[in-house]
Order: structure tokens, then C-alpha cells, then sequence
């Protein structure tokens, strides 16, 4: 008997955990549709409205903006890269510093919500080890 309630202990223990978990590894938790009006008013005048790297405060930039539709490269960044990349700026990551850190504008869940638009609708990708 004592070893029955274990075991279903164990298991309601093993279902709550995952239920809070994302849906697969690859996939950020966010919000896709609020992460793209957050974009639309943030990211736009250096990342363009498209996500090419193309907006109007980046044609100053040297180096450009970062493409966020070219799938080949951001497959290869963690959900986790590209959350501090926004929310600390990109000479955090080894990047340009004129990407700003977005962390004092943006709660965190606003960020996970632009790295789902991101994923999403932008890079349609997912990282790929």
C-alpha cells in the first residue's frame, strides 16, 4: 500500500513538473502576438519592420543590425542567447556594443515575448545544437 502511494506521489510530482515546462526544449516561453507589438515599437528603427536589419536608425550602424529572418544563423543561438542579447545589450554577448541592453525598458516577460516573435514569425527557426 505504502509503496502505491509512492508511486502516484512520484508520478503527480513528475506531471506537475512537466506541465510547467515548455512544450519542447527549442521552444521560448512567450507570447509570439505581444512580442511582435513590442518589437513593432522597439526593435523597428534598427532591426526594420521585418526583422532584415534594414531600419531606418541602423543604416548609421556599422556593423548593420543583425538579420533576425536568416534562419541558417539564428538557429544556431540559444533562446537563453538571444534573451540576454536583448535584455543586457550585444557587448554582452560578444556583440556590438550598439545593440542597447532592453532590460530597463522591458520586464523579462516581455523579453521572452519578442524572442517568441522572434522564433516565430521572424527567423521561423528553432536552435539547433
Amino acid at each position: 500500500m505504502i509503496k502505491e502511494i509512492c508511486l502516484a506521489a512520484g508520478l503527480v510530482a513528475v506531471f506537475s513538473l512537466s506541465a510547467s515546462l515548455p512544450a519542447s526544449a527549442g521552444e521560448p516561453k512567450g507570447n509570439p502576438a505581444k512580442g511582435k507589438a513590442i518589437f513593432m515599437e522597439k526593435c523597428t528603427p534598427c532591426h526594420g519592420p521585418e526583422g532584415k536589419g534594414n531600419g531606418p536608425a541602423g543604416a548609421a550602424l556599422n556593423p548593420k543590425p543583425r538579420n533576425l529572418t536568416d534562419a541558417q544563423y539564428m538557429s544556431t543561438l540559444t533562446n537563453d542567447h538571444i534573451f540576454k542579447t536583448i535584455s543586457e545589450g550585444g557587448a554582452a554577448v560578444g556583440k556590438s556594443p550598439a545593440m542597447p541592453s532592453w532590460k530597463a525598458a522591458l520586464s523579462e516577460s516581455d523579453i521572452w515575448n519578442v524572442v517568441a516573435y522572434i522564433r516565430k514569425d521572424l527567423c521561423k527557426c528553432e536552435y539547433k545544437k
